[in-house]
């Protein structure tokens, strides 16, 4: 291995040099993998496949998750035991005919599943969900904080 660059010599093929003609491609081969593995493998890409924001406003803590082409009837919102939020659903996969051709799935089939720990200011017993345009947004009230009662004290003399 030459540490002279490549425009000395006229070859461009060694991987450490920037001028280099062969580009590196780190997925070269990926997708031969991906269709090798049993398709019970390649479903549970879904589970973590559910973005969801979380934010905090002084009213509640309101929980959005893009889940497009699902139906309210495919996704399932819980709550447990110690404070958990748990969002869940599947997505299921499209019919594939035998004359079909495929040349490209980048779409997630299959399960998923999130869960949250909510704070303890958290109001368990009135979580509300919504579903619009694939956008469930899950709305946990907060307890209100009392704030310390300050009195007026007059000063004499």
């Amino acid at each position: 291995m030459s540490i002279i660059p490549s425009f000395f010599t006229g070859s461009r093929s060694n991987i450490f040099d920037p001028f280099s003609s062969e580009i590196w491609d780190p997925f070269q081969g990926f997708s031969s993998i991906l269709n090798n593995l049993p398709e019970s493998s390649r479903e549970t890409a879904a589970i973590a496949n559910a973005r969801v924001d979380w934010k905090e406003t002084p009213e509640a803590h309101v929980f959005k998750a893009d889940l497009p082409g699902l139906k309210k009837e495919e996704v399932k919102v819980e709550v447990e035991d110690g404070r958990v939020l748990q969002i869940s659903g599947e997505r299921s996969r499209e019919n594939e005919e035998k004359n079909d051709k495929w040349h490209r799935v980048e779409r997630s089939s299959g399960k998923f599943l999130r869960r949250f720990r909510l704070p303890e200011n958290a109001k368990m017993d009135q979580v509300k969900a919504a579903m619009e345009n694939g956008v469930l947004t899950v709305t946990v009230p907060k307890v209100e904080e009392k704030k310390p009662e300050v009195k007026a004290i007059d000063i004499s003399g």
